[in-house]
């Protein structure tokens, strides 16, 4: 970025961005959030494509320099949902002050899209000619993706490396790997009755519930890293009846998807079996996002991210993620991936979600000379 980054003219287009309530189950606002970013690549002489998956989703952005390719040399990533209901852009819109930026999606991740924007806007010309180029920003991240998956393991297939533009963290570090995670709904059924006068007739899908959280918490390995967690459990209608229904919901992360699949399988084995005679329980695997782990060829691109890294002089760490993107699902399908390209943040999916103001042209003059050392291989 030769001429330096003008901040304000960022930080309006980044308020008009985060200023648009676009929480995963809200199309109509992602489709504003798309409309805003169409003409911006578009500027820059790109296609771009819309896709619409599912009417309950709002729309996907294709996005290249290229179109009609059969091979990308990287595709940049990123998302246009956040985790926040309808009325939270109301009740705090973006504000600044001196050091940071606040607001819902400010950082998770529409400060990333934007800067990915910015550093192929600093590419000339000729320098993006040479890199076969394709970003997608899809509508459904914060909810596993459920909608654009395919999508996106189609466009990583044919890409020979992904740029995720999730935010650094706070500290700086950019992240090498994520772990894997999924979500289960399990539900407990039994038989109602009074609880003073017919005890005995009743099954409690309460009790069901108990010792099947007791038995999630001995699956925990902290040694290999596979946590669950209880997190959400809901039953039972008045104190003298005995619960005829429950619910939990579970979160489960893990490095190691073999891991993952011997819980789900016990899981599924445990529902065969209620501890409570009479039971009855239903396993359901909400979402499902497998490990992201380096390979050989992700070693390589660490170099030479870190490389770059070090000519800027810029403070930065390879962190393992306990928190997945969509880059667990590139990685997955084996096309080497690395995540973190935004500018840096924290306090995401809360009120107190924030980007560093002083990170953002470092990051993105980072990003671009990636790009530029990616035209040149």
């Amino acid at each position: 970025m030769e001429q330096g980054l003008e901040l304000n003219r960022y930080l309006k287009q980044l308020e008009q961005l985060v200023n648009i309530d676009c929480g995963s189950h809200s199309p109509e606002g992602i489709a504003q959030v798309a409309n805003l970013l169409t003409p911006l690549f578009e500027e820059l002489g790109f296609a771009v494509t819309r896709h619409q998956f599912d009417d309950k989703a709002g729309p996907c952005l294709e996005i290249t320099n290229k179109p009609g390719a059969t091979e990308y040399d990287v595709m940049l990533c990123g998302h246009m949902d956040t985790v926040f209901p309808e009325g939270t852009v109301a009740s705090r819109p973006m504000t600044t002050d001196a050091k940071k930026a606040y607001g819902p999606g400010v950082s998770d991740m529409k400060s990333g899209i934007l800067s990915a924007w910015y550093a192929l806007s600093s590419l000339s010309e000729t320098e993006r000619e040479r890199l076969s180029i394709v970003i997608t920003l899809n509508c459904d991240e914060e909810i596993g993706s459920v909608y654009s998956r395919n999508w996106l393991e189609g466009i990583a297939r044919k890409s020979r490396q992904v740029l995720v533009c999730e935010a650094a963290r706070a500290c700086g570090n950019l992240i090498r790997s994520r772990k894997g995670n999924a979500k289960y709904e399990l539900e407990f059924h039994g038989v109602a009755s009074h609880a003073g006068s017919a005890l005995a007739e009743g099954v409690s899908a309460i009790y069901e519930l108990a010792q099947w959280s007791l038995a999630i918490k001995e699956m925990v390995n902290l040694e290999t890293g596979t946590t669950l967690n209880v997190g959400v459990i809901e039953g039972g209608v008045a104190v003298n009846v005995v619960p005829e229904y429950a619910k939990a919901i579970v979160d489960l992360r893990f490095w190691d998807t073999d891991e993952a699949d011997v819980i789900h399988q016990r899981l599924q084995k445990m529902a065969e079996t209620p501890f409570e005679k009479g039971a009855r329980v239903r396993v359901n695997r909400l979402a499902f996002k497998p490990s992201m782990r380096p390979t050989s060829d992700t070693q390589s691109l660490i170099a030479l991210v870190s490389d770059e890294a070090d000519k800027l002089g810029l403070s930065y760490g390879w962190e393992d993620a306990g928190g997945g993107s969509d880059g667990n699902f590139t990685a997955a399908i084996g096309t080497p991936t690395l995540d973190g390209f935004g500018p840096l943040g924290a306090g995401f999916h809360s009120d107190k979600e924030y980007l560093i103001l002083d990170s953002i042209e470092p990051r993105i003059i980072l990003l671009a000379n990636v790009l530029r050392r990616l035209s040149a291989s």
